[in-house]
This record gives C-alpha cells, structure tokens and sequence, in this order.
C-alpha cells in the first residue's frame, strides 16, 4: 500500500476518546482505490472476534488469548500477514465453528504483534476489503475456509444527496466531540482532516457507543449511501442521549448546603463503622430484599412490602423514622405469611394424647376429636373458637397444650387477665414512639407458624380501662367469619387468623360481654370426684411432683387409700391444684428424710399423712346433719365449683318479723320472703297453726357469713327450712336439695347441676331433690359420677316437702308450749 496510513483510536467510541489516544496520518482516496484494486486469495485463516467488528480502512488492536487464534497469528506474521476477520454471534462461546460465527467479515493486515506479560498477544490489524465464507476447508490447527469479495454500490462523486450525509456526519462529529467531556479535541482535528467519504463512514461506525449486533448490520450493508445513512441515524440517537445527560446534569447541580455536609459526614462515619464490622444501609437493604423474595405472599402484601422498603430506601439512616421503618419490615419479614404447619390427623394417636395427659373431661375430647375428623374429611374447615369454661385448677390451660401435640402445631398462650389498653390486642400505630403490634401478631410471630393452637388465658378477666375495651378489639379476633383479614394497627394490614385454632378459658362466663360469647362454642369442664382426683393424683400428680423434687417412685409409695384420704380431708375445691400443694407437701417431707439420712418407710400410711399435714381440717361439711328442725342442706354454685351449704331457721318470741343474715344477696333474700309467704298462704295445708306465725319471729341464717352467696338456687331449701321449723319435724338425713320457687309452690330448674352433684358426693350425700327440668341435666352426665346417688324430681313444693321431712307426730308438750305460748 502507498506510505500513507489509517487513524487509530484503539477501538474506542467517539464518547470514551481519551488524550492518549495514537493519532495515525490519514487514509487517502489513492489509498482505498490500490485496495479495491487488489484481489483476494482463494483461502484465508479465518480469525474470529469476541466482542468487536473490524470495518475496513480501521486500524484496531485485539487480544489473542486461544490456542487457535495464536497459532493462526504466528502462522501469518511468518507469512503474507493477511487473515479474515469475522466477529462472533455469541462472544461466550470458546470454541467457535462456523455455525457461531458471521458470514461477513473484513480481509485485515496484521502490522504488529506484541507479547503482552500476562503470557496474551496484542496484534495491531488493519481491516481492508469485505469479504463472505464460502466453504470451510479446515479446522486444525485453525480455521481455514474459501472466500469471495463482496462488492460494494458507491453513488457517483456529483451525487449531491451522498454528499449531504457526509457533510452531515462531520457535523454531528464535531458537536459530539464539543459535547462529550470524554473525547479529547484532538479528535475534531482528525475528523475535519478525513478526506475518503467511506473511510469517514467506516472510522464512525467502528467508533460509535453500538452494540455488537448494530456494528455487524452496518457492516453487512451492500450499498454505500445506506449504509452512511444509517450510520447518521445512530449518530443522531448517541447525540440526543448526550445533550439529556447534560441538560439533567445542569439541571441538579447545585451547592452543597448544610444538610448535604452533615449528609457525606455521616456516610464517612458510617464508612469507618462498616470497617469496624458494622452492616451497611445497603447491605441492609439488599438482606431485607432477599429475605422478602423467598416469602410466600400475596400479590397485595408483597406491592405493600416494596412500597414500605422504597420508603426506607429514601430515608436518611439518622432520622428517627428510619429506626420505627426498619422494625416494621423486619415485623413484616418475620411474620408467618402463609406459613403452616402440617396437621397430624392420625385420630387414634390424638386419642391417647389427650387421655395420657387428662383423665376425665370426655366433653372437651370428644369435642377436639370430633374437629379433627371434619378437619381430616375437608381440609379446609375454619378454625372453631372454643372456649373452655370452669373453675380453676380443672386443667382448662394445659387442656391446650395437649391439643396442640395432638393436632401437631404450634402452641401458643396469651394471658388476658387484667387487660385494659385496646391496643394490646389491635396494636400501636407504628408512628407513635414505642408503637408495638398488638400481642396476637406478636405471638404468631413467635410461632412461626400460621397455624397454631393459640390459647386466650383468663378471658373473663378483660376489663375496660381509658384505653378503650379490649374485649371488643377481640370480637373480630374471635369471628370465623370476620377473622381472614384481622387488622392490626401497627401491620396496617389484613392478616388471615382463620387458620389459627382459638381456645379461651374463663371461670366465669357471666362477666363476658354477650357479644363475645356468642362468638365462642362453649364447652363446660366441671370439677372432678374423687375417684378422678385419687387417679390424677395417681398418675400425673405423684410423678410430676416426685420429679422436681429430684425422686423417684422408689423413694415415696402414696396408696390409692392414703391419696383418697388426703382428697377428702384437705382439699375442697373442684380442681386439682389444691391437691397438689398437699402431694407436694408430702414429698418434700420425704426429700427432708433422704436428705438428712432419717429413717422414714417409703410407703405413707394414714397415720404418716396426719403427721405431715396435721389434722384433717375440711370434714365439717361431711358429718354435720340435719339433727335439729328447721336446719336443711343445700347445694350452691360458685367460682371455684360446687359446694354444699345449710341453711339454719330457728323461732323467737315476737311480731311474726322475718330476719335473714350469712351475707346473702338480693336474689337469695327474695326466695326467703317467697318461702315465707308460701307458708302463710298455704299454713292449713302445711299442717301448720297461724298465729305461730304471727307471734313469734322467724330468723334464717346461712353460715359462713364472711362468704357472699347469691343466686336463684336456694328456693327450695328455705322453704323446707322454714316447715321443717314450723313443724318441729326434722329433715331426713343425707338428703340435700336445689332449686327455686314462685308464689304458687312451683319448683323452677337451676344451673350448675355437675358442680353440685360433685360437691354432693364430696359430702357423703345419698339424695338429691331437684326440679322435674333437670332431669335432661342428668343424663349428660356420666353413670360413674352418679354412683351412690338417688335423684328425686319434683315439680311442686308439695312434693319436696313430702320427701324431704320425715313424717312423725309432734311431740305433745312441744305442741303445748307453742299453743301457750300463742295464748298468752
């Protein structure tokens, strides 16, 4: 070729120009016409290029690090130096054919080859002619294929529009070149001094900001004038990209203030804390963002949780807020978003779980069973809302962990006793300082699970304070219908609790507002008799005892006499934990013993329980009978379950005034007034003489006065009390009664018929008087708590009155001396 040579600019584009860029003196047209006169060889080594295209008339350098493409380089530098240069389709391939590469390339020259220190060679090529793979006639030990020349359409020297675009380019050049603070001006120079039209074309395209696709399309282009034109038009797109950039930069330029200064000095110190092991406000971010990706949510809760994490992304890491924003997502992160467990529906297993763990409460079993094998038939049944009722110490609390070893889930427990505050159970608004989620989020984050047994502790026990009510705030909590979507105040999102099995446990269902107990199914567990505390006693008692006072079943043997024994004179409640204390008492008697090596015998006698708790203090109730008239034995309700009660009447010279003291309440004061003015309407029939009744004084007393007793239960008992006195005919023995009265003598059913009947058999009562109604109580109870017992069923005072007094003749002189007494 002629002494001139081709402009260099080391393959960069016109934007990544940089002042140490080589300028070369510039190809002439004398120049391109030598070459367009040279014809090609029948074969070339055929070079294929990663990531760039040579265009002819460019001078460019590439890096050969492949075995073949170093061997093709050493081969031709010994030769003619000439190669074919074609650029791949896929630059990840290594061992390219002729099916990854591109059928056009460029005949090049090689000017130099450099051995680089990295063991790679840098070859200095210059690219010539177009020309097409034919044929591939070799692959080892590199690749030789056949080639053709492609002819090139050049428009004519006076074409006035070719001229146009060229005139075109080297404006646009030029603007890019003032515009781009990049490019060396030298590079204007170098443009201005470009004298062959497609060489200007040529050197631009090699140089523009294109893709490797975009540079082979302008390659390929047959025609001069198109190929010029479209070289234009990707010009005019790299331009107005550049003039946005610096409009934008012009644009939020500014001084930095105060705030900014602050801004860079807490990245400096927050740089210098990284270094120190600290966690970066990105990597922060970048953690929250991983974590939220593998979470299983809805197309809702996931918008809402990058809205919340945009929010933190543009908050200064200083400010208060970044601290609430950060706990909310990590709230949000940890919270089991339709995560649950897996239900273990093997009924027969939870069967014995259950009666492992609680003897007796076959209501509450059944019950738990019965929603297990619905559960186990549909698989999607929502979550009753059970709610065990009873006194305390019956088991209602760990009844739920045992359901939650049944079913296989979580359990959890939340105690509600005392609660006043609205959002302790809705939850703070996260913009107030120390705002918290409400403790049924809390708790199911501490699950893990969107399913757990989640027991509501002491639901009776909510009160109202000046924080609102939380036994409202519970009323969605406890709706199945309602509870899909619970709203915390904090989480400002719905979160589905339908799923979530919900037991509460209340002593009292009387003091639950009528609005959330008729969201709850409630299941009644009474106290127990005393054959079941001797076998809990037995079974879980004894061990649980003997266990945490470092024992075993060698050191202590309590028979099933002695453990009746101590259930009958030392504990008088419907529970167990009274029981309990005096197990424990007994144990760590016997710890005592080992301990300080004195002789004791591993079985405990009666005797020995007399010596260890002293004498039996609760057997009152038990022998005291009705010896004396007017002295009845009732049954009452209260708390902590069934109970026995007497009621005592006795006369005193007067004015027929009637007196009652024992602490009574309103309800058990009126049944007295009934009771009396029963007796005064129907004193014939009764066999009774009128004027006792009007000259002497009648007082009822119930003992225990310290004790309040209320409630429609004592009708009945008041007014045999009150025969029985007026009489002088005494009530039979061993016969106890509940119920009330009205005006005309009849008999109205009650309430808490188990409790009393358990506390009946607990006071070695044989009978039992009750109201015709209460019979359909009775038979839902079991035969074993019945043993021993005889029912009467009454519906008229009369029929009370002939089965509870004995009937005897009044003795004479105790009837004179009433008669006198009336005369006088």
């Amino acid at each position: 070729m002629a002494k001139s040579k081709i402009l260099s600019l080391d393959n960069l584009s016109l934007q990544d120009m940089n002042e140490d860029a080589e300028l070369i003196p510039l190809m002439t047209p004398e120049d391109e016409e030598e070459i367009r006169q040279e014809s090609l060889p029948e074969a070339l080594p055929i070079l294929p290029l990663r990531n760039t295209v040579l265009f002819p008339g460019v001078v460019i350098p590439i890096t050969a690090g492949r075995d073949k493409s170093i061997k093709l380089i050493n081969a031709a530098n010994k030769g003619d130096k000439v190669i074919g240069v074609v650029s791949q389709k896929d630059e990840t391939v290594e061992k390219p054919s002729i099916d990854d590469i591109n059928k056009i390339g460029v005949v090049a020259r090689i000017l130099k080859v450099l051995k680089m220190p990295d063991g790679n060679t840098t070859v200095i090529i210059q690219g010539k002619k177009r020309f097409a793979i034919d044929e591939v006639i070799a692959d080892e030990p590199f690749m030789m294929a056949k080639v053709s020349e492609v002819n090139e359409e050049r428009p004519s020297q006076d074409d006035k529009e070719f001229g146009a675009i060229i005139d075109s380019i080297k404006d646009l050049s030029l603007k890019i070149i003032k515009e781009s603070p990049n490019i060396p001006s030298e590079a204007s120079f170098a443009i201005k001094n470009i004298e062959s039209n497609s060489f200007l074309i040529n050197f631009v395209s090699s140089n523009m900001n294109l893709s490797l696709v975009e540079k082979q399309e302008l390659l390929e282009i047959n025609s001069l004038q198109d190929r010029a034109l479209a070289t234009l038009k990707f010009m005019n797109l790299e331009y107005q990209k550049l003039e946005l950039k610096n409009d934008i930069q012009s644009k939020v330029q500014h001084d930095m203030n105060k705030q900014q200064r602050e801004y860079f000095l807490h990245q400096q110190i927050k740089t210098i804390q990284e270094e120190l092991g600290g966690v970066s406000h990105d990597d922060e971010l970048d953690q929250m963002r991983l974590k939220g990706k593998k979470k299983q949510w809805d197309k809702d809760v996931k918008a809402h949780f990058e809205k919340e994490l945009g929010k933190m992304q543009r908050m200064n890491p200083q400010v208060a807020e970044y601290g609430i924003q950060r706990n909310y997502l990590e709230l949000f992160l940890e919270l089991p978003w339709n995560e649950y467990s897996k239900d273990n529906f093997d009924l027969k297993r939870a069967q014995k779980i259950l009666d492992k763990h609680h003897y007796g409460l076959e209501d509450v079993k059944e019950r738990i069973i019965e929603y297990l094998a619905v559960l186990k038939l549909r698989n999607d049944m929502k979550s009753p809302i059970l709610c065990l009722f009873g006194p305390p110490g019956v088991g209602k609390t760990s009844l739920g962990k045992s359901i939650a070893e049944a079913l296989g889930r979580e359990y959890v427990r939340v105690s509600l006793g005392g609660l006043r505050d609205e959002a302790e159970i809705r939850g703070h608004r996260k913009t107030y300082i120390g705002a918290m989620p409400g403790r049924i989020i809390q708790s199911l984050k501490k699950a893990g699970t969107s399913n757990p047994v989640f027991v509501l502790d002491e639901i009776d026990k909510l009160a109202a304070g000046n924080q609102g009510d939380p036994s409202s705030a519970l009323l969605e909590v406890l709706d199945p219908e309602q509870n899909s979507e619970f709203y915390d105040n904090f989480l400002e999102l719905g979160f589905d609790l339908s799923k979530v099995m919900f037991i509460a446990t209340s002593n009292n269902m009387g003091s639950i507002q009528p609005a959330l107990r008729d969201r709850m199914e409630v299941i009644n567990v009474s106290g127990y008799t005393i054959e079941e505390k001797v076998e809990i006693g037995k079974k879980h008692l004894l061990p649980k005892q003997l266990d945490e006072h470092g024992l075993s079943n060698e050191h202590l043997k309590v028979p099933k006499p002695v453990l009746e024994k101590i259930v009958e004179g030392y504990t008088r409640e419907s529970g167990v934990r009274g029981l309990e204390k005096q197990i424990a008492k007994v144990v760590r008697n016997t710890a005592k013993n080992i301990a300080m090596e004195l002789d004791h015998d591993a079985k405990i006698s009666a005797k020995d329980v007399i010596e260890i708790l002293g004498p039996p203090r609760l057997e009152r109730d038990k022998y005291e009978n009705n010896d004396v008239a007017g002295v009845v034995t009732g049954l009452a309700w209260t708390r902590v379950g069934g109970d026995i009660l007497f009621i005592e009447s006795i006369l005193s010279k007067g004015k027929g005034l009637l007196n009652i003291t024992g602490n009574l309440g309103k309800v058990m004061k009126e049944s007295a007034t009934i009771a009396l003015e029963y007796i005064k309407a129907n004193a014939k029939s009764l066999g009774i003489d009128p004027d006792v009744i009007s000259n002497y004084n009648i007082h009822i007393h119930v003992p225990e006065g310290a004790t309040p007793k209320d409630g429609p239960s004592a009708g009945i008992t008041m007014l045999t009390s009150l025969v029985s006195l007026l009489t002088q005919q005494k009530v039979k023995k061993s016969i106890a009664m509940t119920g009330e009265i009205t005006l005309r003598g009849k008999v109205l059913p009650v309430g808490g018929i188990k409790e009393k009947i358990l506390a009946a058999k607990r006071a070695k009562i044989k009978e039992l008087i009750l109201c015709e109604e209460n019979r359909r109580d009775i038979l839902e109870i079991k035969e074993d708590y019945l043993k021993g017992l005889t029912f009467h069923y009454v519906s008229e005072m009369s029929q009370v009155l002939d089965i509870a007094i004995t009937k005897q003749k009044v003795k004479n002189a105790k009837k004179l001396e009433l008669t006198k007494a009336t005369n006088k």
